[in-house]
C-alpha cells in the first residue's frame, strides 16, 4: 500500500517485509518490490515509532502501485551481506578497544553500511599508532578465529546475567537480542550479523580522530571495502610513478639539446 507520495518518491508498507529497517547505527536494507505490472526500488528503509516498516523509492518500472497488491519483496542481498560483515567488525572493534584502552571504553555512536564502519567510542586522548596496529591485530586474529556468530533472544534479567554489552541510557524491553562472538564479544544487538568471524575476511582502521571531548572516532573497511581502498592506493601510486618517469624523461631530454 502506498504510505506517501511526493513527486516521484514513494513510501510503501506491506504486511510482511524481510527488509531491515535502519535501527542501531545499521543503515535500511536497499532491493526491489515487484508486483502486477510495476517494479518498484526500494533506497531505503525506515520505521516509524510504532515499528511499522516504511520501504522508501521509486517506480522503477510501471506506472503505479495500489493498496492491496500482492508482491515480491528483494534484498539487495550483495548490499545486505558488506553491511553485515561491516556491523559484526563493529562488535569485534569495541571488544578489541576494551581490551586495549581500557573498560572505560563505550560506545557513543555508530554507522554501519556495506562500504565501512564509523565507531564513535569514549576516550580521553588520541590512540596511539601502536594501540590502532594492536587493535588491529587483535579484531584480525578473531577474524582468523572464525568465531561462530549466536543470536539469542532472551529476558533483560537474563542477558545482565551473560554479561552482555548494552548501549548506556538506552531503553531495552523485557525481551532482548544477545549477539555473541565466542567468549570474546557478547552484546545486545537487533541488527543483521554474519555467521561466523571468518566471512569478514580482513579489517583495516583507516582513520582515528577526536569528533568531541572524550569522544573519539574510528572508520574503518572490512572484506570488499577494504580491496577497493588498496585498489584505489595502488592506482595513485600507479599515477604517481608514471607521472615521476614523465618528469625524468623530459629532464632528460632537456639535458641532451643543452649538450
Amino acid at each position: 500500500c502506498i504510505r506517501d507520495r511526493e513527486d516521484d518518491n514513494i513510501t510503501l508498507v506491506l504486511s510482511e517485509t524481510p527488509f531491515y529497517a535502519e535501527s542501531g547505527g545499521q543503515v535500511g536494507d536497499v532491493g526491489v518490490i515487484k508486483g502486477n505490472g510495476f517494479e518498484f526500488t526500494v533506497e531505503n528503509t525506515t520505521k516509524t515509532h510504532e515499528g511499522v516498516v516504511l520501504h522508501h523509492g521509486y517506480i522503477s518500472d510501471g506506472e503505479t502501485v495500489s493498496c492491496g497488491d500482492k508482491v515480491h519483496a528483494e534484498v539487495n542481498r550483495s548490499v545486505r551481506e558488506a553491511t553485515m560483515r561491516n556491523h559484526t567488525a563493529a562488535h569485534l572493534l569495541q571488544a578489541a578497544l576494551r581490551k586495549i584502552l581500557g573498560t572505560h571504553v563505550e560506545q557513543a555512536g555508530q554507522l554501519v553500511n556495506s562500504e565501512a564502519v564509523r565507531f564513535d567510542f569514549t576516550h580521553f586522548q588520541a590512540m596511539t599508532p601502536e594501540e590502532i596496529e594492536k587493535v588491529e591485530d587483535i579484531v584480525n586474529n578473531e577474524i582468523a578465529e572464525n568465531l561462530p556468530v549466536i543470536t539469542k533472544e532472551m529476558s533483560l534479567e537474563d542477558a545482565k546475567k551473560t554479561g552482555a554489552m548494552a548501549l548506556f541510557g538506552e531503553k531495552y524491553g523485557e525481551t532482548v537480542r544477545v549477539v555473541s562472538m565466542g567468549d570474546f564479544s557478547v552484546e545486545l544487538c537487533g541488527g543483521t550479523h554474519v555467521a561466523n568471524t571468518g566471512v569478514i575476511s580482513a579489517f583495516k582502521i583507516i582513520s582515528e580522530s577526536g569528533i568531541a571531548a572524550g569522544v573519539r572516532r574510528i572508520e574503518a573497511l572490512t572484506s570488499t571495502g577494504l580491496m577497493k581502498h588498496y585498489e584505489s592506493i595502488e592506482e595513485e601510486m600507479n599515477l604517481a610513478a608514471k607521472a615521476v618517469s614523465y618528469t625524468h624523461l623530459r629532464a632528460h631530454e632537456t639535458s641532451l639539446h643543452l649538450v
